[in-house]
């Protein structure tokens, strides 16, 4: 006879699986009805496994709990009677009367992850029973589990403080009927460091929802902050209708995706599916998926949509595999051996497939992340012509990805490429207009060309779809700046650093909307807290300029000069022209020009050149760098 007797009503037996699987994976035997054979008399095969068994668990779920589960609750008595109960929750329900005196453990939101903390509470509970060791070490953790593991998932309260506390303190949205969140996939190939490629296979499946034009999915990094809550927690702090959830198991032969789609509002799951496919057909499991999803929720796919799902991507198990490590480093710090480690990623997959478009955007971006900040001169200006032509590549192979587009805007942008950098920001977003990325580049370009009025909706729908990311906040804020805004742009700043309270361009921002509005005191002790040398020194060069300290911006600056590689001429220019230094700013722009800096992009929106904006030669300057009207 088995330890553990299953008990459930039968519609939900797709939702164990993976329950099943991992006691059993943990040294647990285990009898549920999917085991009984052909030809037995099952009601007394029920009834024998029943009481012979040393603990039942009883599944409370939205159907066993009514009148259709009538056998999970016959059962439940029985097992009452034989002090063998142990009543687990796969939906946020109360167990039915006279049920309730034993609390429910809860693995509502659960994907399988055997050192998921709620998962744990519930095995000590069922060896205890059992009467086997714990690998919980506290002995008096399997009698009475940890409270945290018993609400929502214990997560919350991590989640509140890596939020600083806006997880609780932003207002809680409507969800819109057509809104989703996919959050993490839980990674169950018993090695955590495969983690990129279940986190990888999530951010994939909201890229290609986002190509949906009736969804609006939340971006990823609010996902992966409410990651091990409970659905309909997670789907109420976002303000989405939907949550996808699900896990992946990967071995060399086979790659396994279990997703669920759950209505946020309920709990109850909409759809769910098992995908087992070799390694090199990932792409069409994020397919399957993203179109079980629109059925599920009666979105009738255009052909263009369900073309684009597949958008970009590869069926070369190597180079997805790359592609995916690559894409997890640029999620780490930002730091310039990780960011050439993803870039080195990036190449290789474009080596195991040269068709690979979504890995030449990326490439593209990264080459142009390592020139702009770790490059000067001939290595800079090389720098940005292979970003190019790594976008080129891209929108050559996938034309019809917004990403690759978007991609492609920016390498041009960074060219001064300012009109074919416009057309091409404009064409993403016709393709991709669901896509956070897409929508934040093109934003923040409108802003630095002057056209943040623009910007300021994209923005709006970016914070609705990323409301836990404080670079959303930090754009709102600098587009505020442009356009003159400043106690608007200190208030979007001071939201965000809310989320992330050390985030360098939040203080700084925040230090720029001061030292406008005529408080640079206030300014430089935001100035203070921003880590990047030559932003911070800028920051204290024009704070104490406008403080009339002329020895102390004196001394600032050249503590600038100082650290400077030759690739700061803009910010030279930013400060002359705050010191009341016309001509060394205008000196300092031509040279930016003559090095082809980026940061000339921002010419036309940024208020710090304002002293200096109707100088002819400044008006020349414009004209040259070609700017949309």
């Amino acid at each position: 006879m088995s330890d553990v007797f299953l008990s459930y009503k039968a519609e939900d037996r797709p939702r164990l699986r993976q329950l099943v699987a991992a006691l059993e994976a943990d040294g647990l035997s285990l009898w549920w009805d999917a085991q009984i054979e052909g030809g037995a008399t099952w009601r007394q095969s029920i009834q024998e496994q029943l009481d012979a068994a040393r603990c039942v668990v009883v599944v409370w779920s939205k159907r066993s709990v009514g009148p259709e589960g009538r056998f999970v609750h016959d059962e439940a008595t029985r097992a009452q009677h034989r002090g063998v109960y142990l009543p687990i929750l796969i939906d946020p329900v109360m167990p039915p009367l006279g049920f309730g005196e034993t609390q429910a453990l809860s693995l509502a939101g659960w994907k399988g992850d055997r050192n998921d903390p709620r998962y744990q509470a519930m095995l000590a509970a069922v060896r205890a029973r059992v009467g086997v060791g714990s690998r919980i070490d506290s002995p008096t953790s399997a009698a009475k589990p940890d409270r945290r593991a018993l609400i929502a998932g214990g997560a919350v309260a991590a989640v509140a403080a890596g939020a600083g506390g806006w997880f609780f303190l932003r207002p809680k949205p409507r969800a819109a009927a057509d809104s989703v969140a996919v959050l993490p996939f839980a990674n169950l190939s018993g090695d955590p460091s495969q983690a990129y490629f279940s986190d990888g296979i999530a951010e994939e499946l909201r890229n290609s929802l986002a190509r949906i034009a009736r969804l609006r999915v939340v971006a990823r990094t609010s996902s992966e902050m409410v990651r091990d809550v409970e659905a309909t927690v997670a789907a109420h702090k976002l303000g989405v209708a939907y949550i996808l959830t699900g896990s992946v198991r990967r071995s060399p032969s086979i790659v396994r995706v279990s997703a669920q789609l759950i209505d946020g509002a309920t709990g109850i799951e909409r759809w769910s599916e098992t995908y087992d496919r070799p390694p090199g057909d990932a792409l069409q499991i994020q397919t399957g998926i993203a179109e079980s999803v629109a059925q599920a929720l009666r979105i009738q796919l255009a052909p263009a949509e369900r073309k684009a799902l597949a958008s970009g991507g590869t069926s070369n198990a190597k180079a997805h595999d790359l592609y995916l490590k690559g894409k997890a480093l640029t999620q780490e710090a930002g730091d310039e051996a990780n960011t050439r480690k993803a870039l080195a990623q990036f190449d290789a997959a474009i080596t195991a497939d040269p068709d690979y478009a979504a890995a030449h955007a990326e490439r593209s971006r990264t080459i142009f992340r390592v020139a702009n900040n770790w490059e000067a001169g001939q290595a800079l200006r090389d720098g940005l012509a292979q970003s190019l032509a790594s976008a080129q590549r891209a929108v050559a192979l996938d034309p019809k990805s917004g990403d690759a587009q978007s991609a492609l805007a920016a390498a041009l942008n960074s060219q001064m490429d300012l009109k074919g950098a416009a057309a091409r920001y404009k064409l993403a977003l016709q393709l991709s207009p669901g896509d956070p990325g897409v929508i934040a580049a093109y934003s923040g370009y409108l802003g630095n060309a002057g056209r943040a009025a623009e910007a300021l909706p994209l923005s709006e729908q970016l914070i609705a779809r990323d409301p836990l990311n404080p670079n959303r906040y930090r754009l709102r804020a600098k587009l505020l700046f442009s356009l003159h805004r400043y106690d608007e742009s200190l208030a979007a700043a001071r939201k965000g650093l809310v989320v992330a309270p050390k985030m360098d361009g939040l203080h700084g921002v925040a230090g720029d909307a001061l030292v406008l509005s005529g408080k640079p005191a206030e300014a430089l002790v935001e100035y203070a807290q921003v880590t990047t040398n030559w932003d911070r020194l800028r920051g204290e060069v024009i704070a104490k300029a406008r403080m009339q300290d002329r020895a102390g911006s004196d001394q600032a600056l050249a503590r600038f000069k100082a650290i400077d590689d030759g690739s700061l001429s803009y910010q030279f220019a930013e400060m002359y022209a705050q010191r009341g230094e016309p001509d060394l700013a205008i000196a300092a722009l031509e040279l930016a020009y003559r090095s082809a800096d980026p940061g000339l992009g921002l010419l036309r929106g940024d208020p710090f050149l304002d002293p200096i904006r109707g100088d002819p030669r400044f008006k020349a300057l414009v004209e040259r760098l070609g700017f949309p009207a």
